[in-house]
């Protein structure tokens, strides 16, 4: 066995140069200072992700995208097929958690200003991703065709119909008509299970390529240091020594996985009834909360103008300003890294307090 194993690899770093790709490997260093744990969180992402995938094709094998099956089939799934409740609660439970690390690593990459010259691209690109993980949670949501999916994604829907001139083909787009019916369920699958994944492979597979080629970015403060005292920089290989660090990481995750989904599995709810009433108190996912938490408290009208309206457009500005910070913050001084991180700690803080009031408020 060892011999067929020795040729085997011979014949693949024949073709393939495995070993030169095992020195690049262990050539590549991870810069190793009192923020390093920060770097963990882009892998716990892209863990998450993986479990998304994986999670996912197992319930593509018997779920029924259509508004008379698409529920049934998840009745199926989690009674019927053998740890069919398993996997579903691992891929709703890992979908939350891929959303809150995903906040998170934005947040860490903010807070550090990893942003900065030659980086731009790759925080671009990372902000995307973020809408990205946004979208999944979207278009996803209405695919069990429960009552508090419906009703959250009539809701979600209206929302950007606001907006002047575009609204109504974007809402007309996202709905596949006037209202939420089994042609909405089959666009969202579609989005969900095709575009957004080849969407998202791209910009994942682009963003690590940057990554690779840019490096870790090191905090100003710690960069300045390291330049004034050079014998205090330190680096660890990132094979193997950063490798193992993060499959740590990983295991915790999949054991906290593991945990909530064991422990609190996600339920089905009631079918969707298109002609029922609305149920009372209905809220759409937390990632979501704190917007559609605003928009309730806005006043109707301000200034003459629909408060929705601005509203609407307020968070708009928010996500072009992260989109295009790299190009709005050019400074390097410590008076712009504290004005940057003051506005995202004000900015973090409103979205925690504005989820909490959501969640209690009735």
């Amino acid at each position: 066995m060892a011999s067929m194993a020795s040729s085997v690899r011979s014949w693949l770093d024949e073709r393939f140069h495995l070993e030169d790709l095992k020195a690049l490997a262990q050539k590549k260093t991870v810069p190793l200072h009192r923020y390093s744990y920060w770097y963990f969180l882009g892998g716990m992402t892209l863990f998450l992700f993986g479990v998304q995938v994986i999670t996912g094709v197992l319930l593509l094998l018997y779920y029924r995208p259509g508004a008379d099956e698409a529920f049934e089939s998840v009745q199926l799934i989690m009674t019927q097929v053998q740890f069919g409740w398993l996997i579903r609660s691992i891929h709703s439970w890992s979908a939350n958690l891929l959303v809150f690390m995903a906040f998170a690593h934005l947040f860490s990459v903010l807070f550090l200003k990893s942003y900065r010259k030659p980086r731009e691209l790759t925080w671009v690109s990372g902000v995307f991703l973020l809408f990205l993980m946004l979208g999944f949670g979207f278009s996803g949501y209405l695919l069990p065709w429960n009552t508090l999916s419906y009703f959250a994604t009539k809701v979600g829907t209206e929302i950007p119909a606001q907006i002047p001139i575009v609204g109504r083909p974007i809402l007309l787009f996202l709905r596949g008509g006037e209202e939420i019916t089994g042609s909405t369920l089959t666009r969202m699958f579609g989005l969900h299970i095709a575009i957004l994944p080849a969407i998202a492979t791209f910009l994942i597979v682009l963003h690590l390529g940057m990554i690779q080629w840019f490096g870790m970015s090191v905090p100003p403060g710690i960069e300045a240091d390291w330049g004034a005292t050079p014998n205090r920089r330190r680096e660890i290989r990132f094979f193997p020594n950063f490798v193992l660090r993060e499959l740590m990481a990983w295991y915790v995750a999949l054991g906290l996985l593991g945990a909530l989904a064991a422990l609190f599995p996600w339920t089905l709810g009631v079918k969707a009834d298109l002609f029922a009433p609305a149920p009372a108190g209905i809220k759409p996912e937390w990632y979501f909360l704190f917007m559609f938490q605003t928009l309730k408290l806005i006043p109707a009208k301000i200034l003459g103008l629909d408060g929705e309206v601005l509203g609407i457009i307020a968070f708009g500005l928010v996500g072009a300003i992260a989109l295009l910070l790299p190009f709005l913050d050019r400074g390097n001084s410590s008076s712009s890294r504290r004005w940057v991180a003051g506005m995202a700690c004000l900015f973090l803080g409103y979205m925690v307090a504005m989820t909490v009031y959501g969640w209690v408020a009735k």
